[in-house]
């Protein structure tokens, strides 16, 4: 029986804790080795002190006494962003899986790489910002690059299942699933829709944040929850998506698909489609990131057909809801393009949150920063860097002029 040894970046977030749920479901398939957080010490000691992982990491270094305080046992403490890099490499770890919001989950995801670990990849912003980079040291390390975002790793399973891929039996082989595959004629990602799928666009400078973070069926954080009533959660589904499974930005499309039970469809050549389904629990595609390529029984709760009374699919609004052109804009482009979307995004979405700009400006702000943007391709990772720096000085500068 194989028992995944795992690190955890991002901890005491909504997906460390569902990951968390996992490894107390399966404990003889999923041992936590490392666990990280960026602040929240008390949070972290107490997962710590109930798991018992051999290490630690606080990236914010002046909590270090607070966690010292509150942890129960001595496991190795890695402080500070360093500490990140330190603790993705644990010497005991198979897998890392990454759980951080925005881009902080880069550096330590190519540095977990580096040192022969797989990666479960739940931040969006490494393969949105660095895809080229880190499929690349993926394949050149032979680890594995598995999905943790419930839609690729839907997507994951049903080329899987449509092709009759098991996983390569040497860690040398390439790393799945990089799939250059001509048997895939579309990726289809589903979309809630968000809480204004059928808000009249007339509406939209009326939004409120506390409206915009009320999601119709998932529960995550502020940041996501925002880029899901935009879209833009969905344009990074789009890009993502093109560098897991190695299709162009034109195979690759959303549908609106309010109850989320639907998780994304593959449709192939022969015109057969295949879909992933289950409830919406992050539990789901995590516990596969870590068995995979074994299905393992959980307490998870399936499917109960009885219950469910309609699936309901719909063309995305795209003239309402600009995110999505904006993200197969920049997807199509690449280089550095794709990091200055998703830094412009970022900074828009703190504005909207701190009700500096309204709601329709998070797409333009965005939009303005791209336009302004003059796009390096097959850029390496300082240059990436360098644009998600200036497009988050840029961003700034259009909320200081949207408040003037």
């Amino acid at each position: 029986m194989n028992r995944k040894r795992v690190v955890i970046l991002g901890a005491t977030g909504s997906i460390g804790e569902s990951a968390l749920k996992v490894a107390r479901d399966i404990p003889e398939r999923m041992e936590i080795v490392g666990l990280a957080a960026k602040s929240n010490a008390q949070k972290l000691a107490a997962a710590a002190n109930e798991l018992r992982p051999e290490a630690v990491c606080l990236v914010d270094e002046t909590q270090i006494d607070v966690l010292r305080r509150t942890l129960d046992y001595a496991p190795r403490i890695f402080p500070g962003e360093s500490g990140l890099l330190e603790i993705a490499c644990l010497t005991n770890a198979d897998m890392v899986l990454v759980a951080i919001v925005g881009t902080g989950g880069l550096r330590p995801a190519l540095a977990a790489i580096k040192a022969g670990k797989d990666l479960a990849v739940a931040s969006k912003e490494i393969l949105v910002m660095a895809g080229e980079i880190v499929m690349r040291e993926a394949r050149q390390n032979g680890v594995h690059i598995l999905p943790v975002d419930s839609e690729h790793n839907a997507i994951f399973q049903c080329i899987e299942s449509g092709r009759g891929l098991c996983a390569p039996k040497d860690r040398g082989a390439e790393a799945a699933p990089t799939f250059q595959s001509s048997d895939v004629r579309r990726i289809i990602l589903t979309a809630s829709g968000g809480p204004f799928r059928q808000t009249p666009q007339t509406a939209f400078d009326s939004i409120t944040p506390e409206q915009a973070l009320k999601h119709p069926t998932w529960n995550m954080g502020p940041k996501i929850t925002i880029d899901s009533a935009t879209l833009f959660n969905k344009g990074l589904e789009m890009i993502e998506a093109h560098w897991l499974f190695g299709v162009e930005m034109k195979r690759v499309e959303v549908v609106i698909h309010p109850q989320s039970i639907v998780h994304s469809m593959v449709e192939f050549t022969d015109g057969s489609t295949l879909a992933q389904l289950s409830y919406s629990d992050m539990c789901f595609p995590i516990q596969y990131a870590v068995t995979w390529p074994d299905r393992v029984a959980n307490s998870l709760p399936p499917l109960d057909f009885s219950k469910l009374s309609k699936l309901e699919f719909s063309i995305p609004r795209y003239d309402d809801f600009p995110a999505l052109n904006l993200a197969r804009r920049a997807g199509e482009t690449g280089g550095t393009l794709p990091a200055v979307m998703n830094a412009a995004n970022e900074i828009a979405v703190a504005a909207f949150l701190d009700r500096k700009v309204r709601f329709p400006e998070i797409w333009q702000i965005v939009e303005d920063v791209m336009d302004q943007h003059p796009p390096v391709a097959h850029a390496d990772l300082d240059a990436i860097l360098g644009a998600d720096q200036w497009a988050r000085a840029q961003a700034q500068g259009c909320v200081e002029s949207a408040n003037g």
